[in-house]
């Protein structure tokens, strides 16, 4: 079984609670990570304050996963998630984490005789980051997930599981959406 993984800040509004600054995305609000399976669906959602790192987060969601998921070999994730987090998936929970890089690498410092990596103009499909991406914009369809309205963490992440339950019925029901309100014809 293999899983993406990912996170996204989300803005928060003035009702409060914990919230914290992301200086790389310039954003004030809260991150949300998911662990979806191939096909896009939420198994784990994780919300906390922006100010966490991203390496940091990962234990706290992985290890809830972990005895609930005696099959998974395979995680891919972002840049975001390079660096000692990696050994330490394989270490704690024998799965594998693979980095999806971007087309011409991470952002590097160069020295000034240096010429910067040729890096390709436009659109990319990376390999399997597209899964999570399209998850979250399955999550922002709803109205409620356009920013994060909650007071706590965990009522964020309630709403999460909300909407993909939501997703998930509409489904199995093949039902088409239908708008509750539809204007008159004027002929």
């Amino acid at each position: 079984m293999t899983a993406n993984r990912s996170r996204r800040p989300s803005k928060t509004t003035e009702r409060g609670g914990p919230h914290g600054y992301d200086g790389a995305k310039k954003l004030s609000g809260r991150k949300r990570h998911l662990l979806v399976d191939p096909l896009g669906l939420v198994v784990k959602a994780l919300v906390h304050p922006a100010d966490i790192q991203d390496r940091a987060s990962a234990p706290r969601l992985l290890l809830t996963v972990a005895d609930a998921l005696p099959r998974l070999e395979l995680i891919w994730a972002d840049s975001a998630y390079v660096g000692p987090v990696q050994t330490w998936v394989w270490e704690t929970l024998g799965w594998r984490l693979q980095i999806v890089e971007r087309l011409g690498g991470r952002g590097q410092w160069l020295r000034a005789d240096q010429e910067p990596p040729v890096r390709a103009p436009g659109f990319h499909l990376l390999p399997r980051r597209w899964v999570v991406e399209r998850t979250f914009a399955w999550i922002g369809r709803n109205r409620r997930m356009s920013k994060d309205y909650e007071f706590l963490p965990a009522t964020s992440e309630a709403w999460i599981y909300l909407s993909m339950i939501r997703l998930m019925l509409k489904r199995l029901a093949h039902e088409q959406v239908h708008p509750a309100f539809r204007y008159r014809r004027v002929a």
